[in-house]
């Protein structure tokens, strides 16, 4: 099938309708805070929950900035935030005549979360589908995130309303793809994948968390999930993995504590470094 005139090789495209059309992505962006500057924004995305999503998106915003770069964190995923706790903040979110204030962490990582902004932190979001998504808009379009060089977009799982939201409304640089050794997870992988690919928008690689458990005595590491098929995944799409994290009790307790940026492993350095040069021309 051919190119039209618009650029969009979907023969049905009316612009507004068509999910991949670069018009159609281009008329539904969102406007940034007036008052608010990004370079880069990454999202961090699963096709579905509980591989460690969060974990990833706080890890990468610790090692860009100690790196000295100017690090935000925004949390999308609306009905499951755990951002603030994992960095020990308990302050709600303020705001003035410019619009919503980010709260900050020890080192100076901005982060804002819904939270920030609930009475207390236990209490449920119970909203639909357009509400999660006006929220997270909201997020892009109010809050006064002053200059980043990386924004961080926590993304919420799976491929549904939300998420699409974002890839829609956000004009995300790229995403980080997290996952776990379990084949299904392997296969909801191939899902963010797929999705990604349809809303055109680029793939930095692939973590793959919980991947092993290092035996404290012999130092043997033990895929107490089996054995992962992200090589597989990898080879297959052509997207590179970009780290691999164990089960390790001493960022668990870091993470209970609210004191994550306290870690001191590499397991992600190497993912980080690779984001870096991605984007060193435009910071």
């Amino acid at each position: 099938m051919s190119e039209d005139a618009r650029g969009c090789s979907n023969s049905s495209c009316t612009r507004e309708s068509c999910a991949g059309c670069e018009h159609s992505k281009e008329s539904m962006l969102e406007q940034l805070n007036q008052y608010s500057s990004i370079k880069n924004v990454i999202g961090i995305v699963s096709g579905k929950g509980g591989v460690g999503k969060s974990f990833v998106t706080a890890m990468l915003a610790v090692l860009l900035n100690r790196k000295g770069y100017r690090v935000g964190i925004l949390d999308a995923d609306i009905t499951g935030p755990s951002i603030p706790r994992m960095f020990g903040i308990n302050e709600k979110a303020s705001a003035n005549e410019l619009g919503l204030l980010p709260e900050l962490t020890v080192n100076n990582i901005k982060i804002m979360s819904v939270n920030l902004l609930l009475d207390k932190e236990d209490s449920p979001v119970v909203w639909r589908g357009p509400i999660l998504a006006g929220t997270v808009k909201q997020f892009w379009t109010d809050v006064v995130w002053d200059e980043l060089d990386y924004l961080f977009i926590d993304m919420p799982p799976g491929t549904g309303d939300v998420p699409l939201t974002v890839f829609q409304s956000i004009p995300l640089d790229g995403i980080v793809i997290v996952s776990s050794p379990q084949d299904l997870v392997s296969m909801i992988v191939k899902k963010a994948y797929n999705m990604a690919k349809l809303m055109n928008i680029p793939i930095l690689g692939y973590v793959e968390n919980m991947s092993y458990v290092k035996c404290p005595d012999c130092g043997k590491e033990i895929p107490i999930f089996g054995e992962s098929k992200l090589g597989e995944i990898a080879e297959e799409t052509g997207v590179d993995i970009l780290g691999r994290i164990p089960i390790d009790p001493v960022l668990a307790s870091l993470v209970d504590k609210g004191e994550f940026e306290r870690f001191s492993c590499d397991y992600l350095s190497g993912a980080a470094e690779h984001i870096e040069k991605m984007y060193e021309k435009k910071v």
